[in-house]
């Protein structure tokens, strides 16, 4: 079970008697696998030359034979991994718990099919097809069902039929094995997950669960049907990530029906892969989200506007941290808005200013803004002129660098920003929004200076993505940290701490002159009004012009948008943003 789409080859009938012919065919119930170990041989091992036509065709219809038969000590031995196959096969039986199971061979399969049926990219053509489910997935790193290189074997294929208590649909699926060829001659099963089913893969899960009812009609959170191209793919996955963070809240399970399963306790974004389903969930309910259908199409033409470069805004309610828009150019591919992993230059001055004024450093301290920042290798300006004479405050609203820079480093004790990102910030609590998220990282730079000045302005090895930054808004806005959700029911992290008012006020002024007369005033011109923002700019290796971010609050409302290659912060996100506040009028 992975994240990406699987293609199966999976069909659920109804029939009222289970057709045998060509099948060897048994019941499960009331069989046994504790029949009399073979006699002990001597250890068998696989051998490079694959078994002839004849032998894997053998191999395939014994080991087939024994595990339709309900001998899963015989067809484990008919294996080159008894020991394993033996618990994958006992799993099989005790977790789907079948009344009845088929399987008859299909003969020779090719590795087209094979990849056909776990929904991964075709191996490459092959005159003897050496296929070992199990393996790799090559395109993304990670496990998957695919064939991989391994002993020397015949690919098989076979036709799988289950039977279940309580109902005449039947399961059917096309399996497949590999065959190969053991030390004393004889064919052997080369086991892998995948031998049970093409889309289990290695760690996971195959069982019969309870299935929630899917996705009925999407309405956003004013009950109006919601259609979005950013949405719309992400449904599915948002749904079943929210049926199992819940399944511990929702004690009523009258709505469920019940299925086969693939699932992966370990990864905590993975999505339950349905293979079958045995009793259909009642019909399904509208699925209500946190979403603004109003604020999310002006999300989307704010993205579509963007002419053909990358980007993506989100917008939240700071009273709730409930997800009111999100969208990302292009439409199709990686959800930036939530998984995106970039540096978000000055819109971290926020988190910067939080630990200085925690520290006991005022909007009105003088804090010069030198031409080159104090740390060893220099840091310089987005504009050449210092302000010797500046406060915090007018730091802030220029956007000043070497400020910050030199600030931090006077005032700010080794692991400062670390520690106030994740106690009022909550980043770094592993967010469960309702869909794949990256938890964004300010790494402990410890006593480096220049890994600290970096971190100060957003950069180094700083992280982030506008669901992390409209979240940090959207604290300083209301003064406390409510993790993003995208579905109002969902739990929520909570942050060590909140700020104390006398900070979150001292911010909001902050970001208000930013507003009214910092580098965000041009943006925000006639929307400033219970507002506040920061621009950021932030550089990225490979990329000429450097990126945009801007980041602003107005009333109820906080959004963070980013767009690669978009220079200065007022240049490109900040449109964006403010084309958001103005389609929300004064709520």
């Amino acid at each position: 079970m992975r994240n990406g789409a699987k293609t199966g080859l999976i069909t659920g009938v109804a029939v009222a008697m289970l057709a045998a012919g060509g099948y060897g065919a048994y019941s499960l119930v009331g069989g046994s696998d504790d029949k009399d170990e073979p006699a002990a041989k001597k250890q068998r091992t696989v051998v490079a030359e694959p078994p002839t036509a004849e032998q894997a065709a053998a191999g395939a219809k014994d080991f087939l034979d024994a595990w339709a038969a309900g001998d899963l000590a015989k067809a484990a031995s008919l294996t080159d991994d008894p020991a394993t196959a033996t618990t994958a096969l006992s799993a099989f039986r005790d977790q789907v718990k079948p009344s009845g199971l088929t399987l008859a061979s299909a003969g020779p399969a090719t590795p087209a099919a094979f990849a056909s049926a776990t929904g991964t990219p075709s191996p490459a053509k092959s005159t003897t097809p050496a296929a070992t489910p199990g393996a790799t997935d090559p395109a993304s790193g990670t496990p998957s069902a695919a064939p991989s290189a391994g002993p020397a074997g015949v690919l098989m294929g076979f036709k799988a039929r289950a039977e279940f208590e309580g109902t005449n649909r039947v399961w059917d699926y096309n399996g497949f094995l590999s065959v190969v060829k053991m030390s004393d001659n004889t064919p052997a099963v080369h086991w892998a997950p995948s031998v049970i089913h093409p889309h289990l893969a290695p760690g996971e899960t195959i069982s019969v669960q309870p299935l929630p009812p899917m996705a009925g009609n999407v309405v956003d959170r004013n009950n109006k049907a919601l259609n979005s191209p950013s949405i719309t793919p992400l449904v599915a996955t948002v749904q079943a990530k929210t049926a199992k963070l819940l399944a511990d809240q929702n004690k009523d399970q009258s709505d469920n029906g019940t299925g086969v399963v693939i699932t992966n306790a370990a990864d905590q974004n993975s999505v339950p892969d349905r293979l079958f389903t045995i009793v259909d969930p009642k019909p399904p309910k509208p699925f209500k989200l946190t979403i603004d259908a109003t604020l999310q199409a002006a999300a989307e033409k704010a993205m579509t506007d963007l002419g053909g470069k990358k980007g993506s805004i989100v917008a939240i309610e700071p009273s709730t941290g409930q997800i009111l828009a999100f969208a990302n150019a292009p439409v199709t591919g990686l959800n930036r808005a939530f998984q995106g992993q970039l540096a978000p230059g000055s819109t971290l001055k926020i988190l910067t200013s939080t630990a200085l004024l925690e520290a006991g450093v005022n909007p009105d301290t003088p804090v010069p803004c030198p031409t080159l920042s104090s740390n060893p290798k220099k840091i310089p300006n987005s504009f050449p002129d210092a302000y010797p004479n500046n406060t915090l405050q007018q730091d802030f609203m220029i956007s000043c660098n070497t400020a910050f820079i030199d600030q931090g480093l006077t005032s700010l004790k080794p692991g400062a920003l670390t520690t106030t990102a994740k106690d009022v910030y909550g980043i770094g609590l592993n967010w469960q929004t309702g869909l794949p998220s990256f938890d964004a990282v300010v790494p402990d730079a410890g006593t480096n200076k220049d890994e600290q000045a970096m971190q100060s302005i957003g950069q180094g090895k700083v992280q982030m993505n506008p669901l992390a930054i409209a979240s940090i808004t959207a604290t300083v806005q209301s003064g406390s940290f409510k993790q993003p959700v995208l579905v109002a029911e969902l739990p929520q992290q909570k942050a060590a701490r909140d700020m104390t008012p006398d900070v979150a006020g001292k911010l909001r002024q902050m970001m208000a002159a930013t507003a009214t007369g910092g580098t965000a005033k041009d943006v925000m011109a006639g929307i400033s009004d219970n507002a506040g923002a920061k621009t950021g700019s932030a550089e990225a290796t490979g990329i000429a012009t450097t990126n945009s971010w801007f980041t602003a609050y107005r009333g109820n409302l906080a959004i963070a948008a980013e767009v690669e290659g978009g220079g200065h912060g007022v240049d490109a996100a900040g449109p964006a943003v403010a084309s958001i506040i103005k389609a929300a009028g004064n709520r």
